[in-house]
C-alpha cells in the first residue's frame, strides 16, 4: 500500500511523509494523501499565483459570467470550512455561498491568501487526527447525505478544479509559465532527475 501511495505522488512523497509512522492501511493512506494534496500541492500553487499578481489582477474577471481569482479563493475557503471543518469536524456552518461569488473586491490579496491558508491548515490537521475507521460514517453537508470519505474526496476534487482555473487566469494575466511541472521536462529527465 505505501509503495502505491508513493507512485501516486509521481515519486515525490510529501516532505512530512514518514512511512515509519504511517499505518499500513488504505484508509490512512487516503487521509494522508488528501492532506498532502490540499496543503503541500494545491496550496503552494495557489499562493504562487496570488503572490505573482497585484490586487487588481486578483479581482479581475473577463465578464460577469466568470469569477475572479478572489471569488475562487473565497469559494474554496467556504467549501473547506463547510465540508471538512463543519461537516466532519463539527464546527458551526456559517457559510453564505452566494457572497463568495458576488464579491467584487474589498479584500487585498495577502489577506485572501491568509484566510484560505488558515482553513487549509485546520483541515489538514483534522484529516491527520481523523481515525480512519470514521471514513464510513455518514453526515449531511449542503443537503447531501455523504460518507466522510466522500466529503473529503469532494473537497480535494473541488480544490483541484478551482486551482486549475486560478493557474489558467494567472498564466493568462502574466503570460508566464509558472513551472509547476518543470521537473518533468526532457532535459531534467535526461540529466538523471525523475518525477
Amino acid at each position: 500500500m505505501l509503495e502505491s501511495v508513493r507512485r501516486w505522488r509521481l515519486g515525490r512523497p510529501p516532505r512530512s511523509y514518514n512511512p515509519a509512522v504511517q499505518p499500513n492501511t488504505v484508509t490512512a493512506g487516503f487521509l494522508e494523501f488528501s492532506r498532502w494534496k490540499l496543503l503541500e500541492q494545491y496550496w503552494p500553487r495557489l499562493r504562487a499565483c496570488v503572490e505573482s499578481l497585484n490586487d487588481e489582477q486578483v479581482w479581475w474577471r473577463p465578464n460577469e459570467a466568470s469569477n475572479s481569482i478572489g471569488n475562487l479563493i473565497l469559494h474554496l475557503n467556504g467549501n473547506v470550512q463547510q465540508w471538512i471543518l463543519g461537516g466532519i469536524g463539527g464546527a458551526p456552518d456559517a457559510r453564505v455561498r452566494d457572497e463568495e461569488f458576488s464579491a467584487r473586491g474589498g479584500m487585498e490579496s495577502g489577506r485572501l491568501g491568509r484566510l484560505l491558508r488558515e482553513s487549509v491548515d485546520r483541515a489538514a490537521a483534522l484529516l491527520i487526527a481523523l481515525p480512519p475507521a470514521r471514513l464510513a460514517e455518514r453526515t449531511t453537508i449542503q443537503g447531501h447525505d455523504v460518507t466522510l470519505l466522500e466529503a473529503i474526496f469532494h473537497v480535494v476534487e473541488h480544490f483541484s478544479g478551482h486551482t486549475s482555473q486560478i493557474i489558467f487566469i494567472t498564466k493568462m494575466l502574466t503570460g508566464e509559465d509558472l513551472g509547476f511541472y518543470s521537473y518533468l521536462s526532457k532535459a531534467q529527465l535526461h540529466a538523471g532527475k525523475t518525477a
